[in-house]
């Protein structure tokens, strides 16, 4: 369900930016924390972790959505969306070799059941006959993916890996191919629908862990 303080003039792009910056990583208050140079290196070994799981295989949502290829709003910037989000699947993968084993936490196999249905439930949300689902929860995940990588970047540093390449072009193309879409009310809310979605997945995800983390502390 698209937010009810959506204005008549706001197009995708201010729709969907709007939404990421309410419910997204960056308003995450453990993805906040994580960010501090005092975390704990177990907590974001537990986050790399668990993004790893979600994101860090193949096929990804991008290419979920891409393979099924029912929405069509969008399909030459969907595909070089898969290529980033590839990229940005070697850095996970990576930085899970780096960060070492999965901190040992109360509530393992629970925890390690819920991350996988996330995974699960993205992937049948990228592959939604909908038009226009996939495209608002694909450019929502790019788009959320921007606070997320910059949380990359400090587990990298502190990591001692090397940096990664920017990723603002993939985040200036999402937001670029937003501004081009001229949608009709049900389009649009079927995007901000897809959004919805993924962000809500990612809220969930960043709640578990700070439990997780909660936990290992007490």
């Amino acid at each position: 369900m698209a937010d009810a303080s959506q204005r008549p003039e706001d197009g995708p792009a201010d729709l969907i930016l709007a939404m990421v910056a309410r419910d997204g990583t960056a308003a995450s208050r453990h993805a906040r924390a994580l960010a501090d140079p005092t975390a704990p290196l177990r907590d974001l070994a537990d986050a790399i972790h668990a993004l790893c799981v979600v994101h860090g295989t193949f096929p990804g949502l991008v290419d979920h959505a891409t393979a099924h290829g029912v929405d069509t709003l969008a399909p030459a910037w969907m595909a070089r969306a898969a290529g980033a989000m590839a990229a940005e699947r070697t850095l996970l993968v990576r930085l899970a070799a780096a960060a070492g084993p999965l901190p040992s936490t109360p509530g393992q196999a629970s925890a390690a059941a819920a991350i996988l249905q996330q995974r699960d439930t993205l992937a049948l949300l990228a592959r939604s006959d909908r038009l226009g689902c996939a495209t608002g929860a694909a450019a929502a995940f790019v788009l959320d993916w921007v606070a997320i990588r910059a949380l990359l970047d400090r587990c990298a540093e502190r990591l001692g890996e090397e940096a990664a390449a920017n990723f603002a072009a993939a985040r200036d193309e999402a937001v670029e191919m937003l501004r081009s879409l001229a949608l009709a009310p049900p389009r649009l809310r079927a995007l901000s629908f897809g959004a919805e979605q993924l962000l809500g997945q990612h809220r969930g995800l960043w709640q578990l862990l700070e439990s997780r983390a909660a936990a290992r502390a007490g």
